[in-house]
């Protein structure tokens, strides 16, 4: 008789908002390989244990994700055949017009003040230690980073896209990579802007040290001002205190 797994119990106990930053976590990847193409059209997902050793998570956990998907209509099922991939004409999918312009990098970064100020501020709220140790490995790579003088746009994504996460919320996650080209080009700009005589690469680095010690503080006002100023100040630092009138362009 094959061994009952202690975590398929539906009363198992689970840390305090542990499986639900989970369930966030796989819905994520889950909707990011259906957006770009690696599970495509109709094609069937892998079962449920193959999934579940995938991205390391427990059955309970992976059917939440796979429902939410459903509901999103990223997904559909076929009794006893498993989840096929919704074809993207039957359920509009999240996306967004290429960066053309700087007007276009203007608008990205008035729409992630607004955005990640309150994911900060919900983060501190409902961080799990998970989303924690996620904060804590990619700001210690923007350390390094820093040390060696350079910028990492890898690492500082990865940074904002663990806050979003612990916002208990997936519609912060989701945006967040849906616009993830967008900001990878903002990113990109603004790390070259750090490159001067300027300490601006020190600055920067506080910043995010500042976001992670009130959202692990779970002070929500403090998280929210500390990513509202730094990505304002971002935005200030790259175009250099130059804004353009949005009014007609």
């Amino acid at each position: 008789m094959k061994p009952i797994d202690p975590s398929e119990h539906p009363n198992a106990p689970r840390p305090r908002n542990a499986g639900a930053s989970l369930v966030d976590k796989v819905y994520s990847e889950l909707a990011e390989r259906i957006a770009s193409g690696e599970y495509a059209a109709d094609q069937k997902l892998p079962g449920e244990h193959e999934l579940a050793s995938i991205f390391d998570v427990s059955r309970p956990v992976l059917r939440d994700a796979l429902g939410r998907l459903r509901e999103d209509g990223l997904i559909y099922s076929r009794q006893g055949s498993g989840s096929f991939v919704q074809a993207r004409g039957k359920a509009p999918q999240i996306g967004f017009a290429r960066v053309e312009t700087i007007a276009d990098i203007q608008r990205c970064f008035e729409f992630r003040i607004s955005m990640e100020s309150d994911a900060a501020h919900f983060a501190a709220l409902r961080r799990s230690d998970d989303n924690l140790v996620q904060m804590e490995a990619a700001l210690g790579l923007l350390r390094e980073a820093t040390k060696n003088r350079k910028h990492r746009e890898d690492a500082d994504y990865a940074f904002h896209l663990a806050i979003s996460e612990a916002t208990n919320n997936h519609y912060f996650a989701t945006s967040l990579n849906a616009l993830k080209d967008h900001v990878a080009v903002g990113m990109k700009l603004h790390g070259q802007s750090l490159m001067g005589p300027q300490p601006g690469l020190e600055a920067v680095f506080e910043e995010h040290s500042s976001i992670f010690e009130a959202i692990r503080d779970r002070d929500a006002e403090a998280a929210r001002t500390a990513m509202r100023l730094h990505l304002e100040t971002s935005r200030d630092r790259l175009f250099e205190g130059r804004l353009l009138d949005l009014s007609f362009r």
